[in-house]
């Protein structure tokens, strides 16, 4: 594991006397893109192709975890709760919740006086968390709600802790997203994003994109009868933010104290930052 530290948007009158004949083509201005992997798509539907993703695999989403990391995926989320500082009887916020891991462990931590809010954009995956969670005897002090991660429906400095987990990489706008998480956290709180990240493998590299590119969409297709959702998956990796630029981007929207640790080398990163 290694760990980085930072300190710390001609007149009107000429134009109204001008000949029509004269006047400048108006420019057609292009629509907005974004990735959706290693595609290009209008901005407003890479939402609706990430939702059609994940209500593909929600039904083996744990399965395809344990198999795509081996198990590592637990001890990722392990380290990633242990560094909330959250106490008994306060109030965290997970994003892209998923299938709950990371829920259940913040519920745990804040015990039956504190309060978890679970949330993400896909109906189906709330359900699998909120299922899970339930399987798991957390109830009382836990609410599921459907919400965007760039427009959460909850009051301002209003969570200790948030966490988001393999999430921020199918925002569309992480920005305004990291935005919204700084908006709801309580001075002196602190978000925690775990996510796939720039790996330092060196000459094992070829291996990664050999398991990414042609082992994981057959896993997809085996175990979920969906190889093409496994290959964006493993596409959306790669268009992430390295470790340095998620940072910087963090620090952008307000965030001081920005770190982050590099887990199994690099493949993972933990990245903490503080609203101060």
């Amino acid at each position: 594991m290694t760990t980085n530290d930072t300190g710390g948007s001609g007149t009107a009158a000429e134009t109204a006397s001008a000949p029509a004949s004269a006047a400048a083509p108006a420019r057609r201005r292009s629509p907005r893109t974004t990735d959706f992997g290693y595609q290009r798509v209008p901005w407003e539907q890479k939402k609706a192709r990430v939702r059609g993703v994940f209500d593909s695999v929600a039904p083996r989403y744990d399965l395809m975890n344990d198999v795509m990391s081996a198990g590592l995926h637990r001890l990722w989320k392990r380290f990633t709760v242990e560094r909330t500082g959250l106490k008994p009887g306060q109030t965290a916020l997970d994003v892209a919740a998923g299938s709950g891991d990371l829920a259940l462990g913040l519920a745990r931590r804040v015990g039956a006086s504190g309060r978890v809010l679970v949330t993400d954009i896909n109906a189906s995956m709330l359900r699998q968390g909120r299922d899970r969670l339930l399987d798991a005897g957390i109830a009382g002090n836990v609410a599921f709600v459907q919400a965007d991660a760039e427009a959460l429906p909850f009051a301002s400095r209003r969570f200790h802790c948030v966490t988001i987990g393999f999430g921020l990489r199918n925002v569309t706008d992480k920005a305004a997203a990291l935005g919204e998480m700084y908006r709801v956290l309580k001075p002196g709180g602190r978000l925690l994003v775990l996510e796939f990240s720039k790996p330092l493998l060196g000459p094992l590299e070829p291996l990664y994109d050999l398991y990414s590119f042609q082992v994981l969409p057959r896993l997809g297709r085996l175990l979920a009868s969906d190889e093409d959702s496994y290959r964006y998956l493993a596409e959306s990796i790669r268009r992430h933010p390295d470790q340095d630029t998620l940072l910087r981007t963090m620090e952008k929207q307000g965030f001081e104290r920005c770190r982050y640790y590099n887990l199994s080398a690099g493949i993972v990163a933990l990245h903490v930052g503080f609203r101060l």
